[in-house]
């Protein structure tokens, strides 16, 4: 993932301080039934380089899915972004699952960069009757507007997301600088609807982009996109500020947390998420199975 990428020399002189919790997202959380359900995985299976660290060695690429929703409960699905699925291949990846496994699935390219969400009812027709087909196995559907889309086109991302199923979560992410200006760092506006529409926000921790971190949640769930650099060691710093912040929203009612793992060089983002998991295990309480890697070295903290 190329996003919010910063040289090493860049890194040392970025404040990675989490922000307070603006009063939106109190407010939020005060409704929230709590009991936390934990949903965290990657943004991929498919690494032939995690054959012998992830997966056992000798592993076929076909049997990748399956021994990924083996260690993990959720993908954050970034393959659907490049080419709408179809319902033949949806079945096909729900068979290789267990039953709580959770696809979290990227709206495509032509339906959110291309036409920009307009005159888009037979690109999304077509989406939706291939993920529906996810079943009990689709978990929220993952909105990046066109990140040159602005507050300008408020009225664009609202009318598709006020005409989209309602029964069917939806988490949105935005990329332009534009929206991150309000007072309590992002557009009022926006989050009053996406509150009222009981529709989520996406917080994007990346290096170079702290203003994507804007820590409100407009439903009591959090979806969380780390974005790190390479197991730096700024990497665990920023990981121990998370446990932090997702215990503290535990306590205040926070019901589900989605935590999906990036690295600019995927290869390592397994030893991090581990890392994710053994710390919230310690010091939030939680009991989440700790994924087994096939060998122990160095990297892994």
């Amino acid at each position: 993932m190329e996003f919010g990428k910063v040289t090493d020399a860049e890194l040392k002189q970025i404040d990675f301080t989490l922000p307070p919790d603006p009063p939106g997202t109190k407010e939020v959380l005060k409704k929230g039934k709590g009991k936390t359900k934990f949903y965290i995985g990657c943004a991929k299976w498919g690494r032939k380089d995690w054959v012998g660290k992830l997966y056992p060695v000798g592993t076929k690429e076909k049997d990748f899915l399956e021994h990924y929703a083996g260690l993990f409960n959720c993908i954050e699905f970034n393959a659907t972004f490049y080419k709408s699925p179809t319902a033949d291949q949806v079945l096909k990846w729900k068979e290789k699952v267990p039953n709580n496994f959770l696809f979290c699935p990227k709206f495509p390219q032509t339906i959110t960069h291309l036409k920009r969400l307009k005159n888009v009812d037979r690109e999304l027709d077509d989406y939706l009757a291939a993920i529906t087909e996810f079943g009990k196995n689709l978990g929220p559907i993952f909105l990046l507007p066109n990140p040159q889309m602005a507050p300008k086109s408020m009225e664009n991302i609202t009318g598709f997301m006020e005409n989209f199923p309602k029964d069917m979560d939806l988490f949105l992410e935005l990329r332009h600088a534009d929206w991150y200006k309000d007072e309590y760092g992002f557009n009022q506006e926006l989050f009053d609807f996406l509150r009222k529409k009981k529709r989520g926000t996406i917080i994007t921790d990346a290096a170079g982009r702290r203003d994507c971190v804007h820590m409100h949640l407009s439903t009591p769930e959090c979806f969380i996109r780390f974005v790190g650099n390479s197991l730096h060691e700024t990497d665990y710093e920023r990981i121990d500020d998370w446990v932090k912040r997702i215990k503290k929203w535990m306590k205040e009612g926070l019901e589900t947390c989605y935590f999906f793992m990036h690295q600019h060089e995927e290869l390592h983002s397994p030893e991090l998420i581990k890392y994710f998991i053994e710390q919230l295990n310690k010091h939030a309480g939680t009991e989440i199975s700790v994924p087994k890697m096939q060998y122990e070295g160095d990297l892994f903290k």
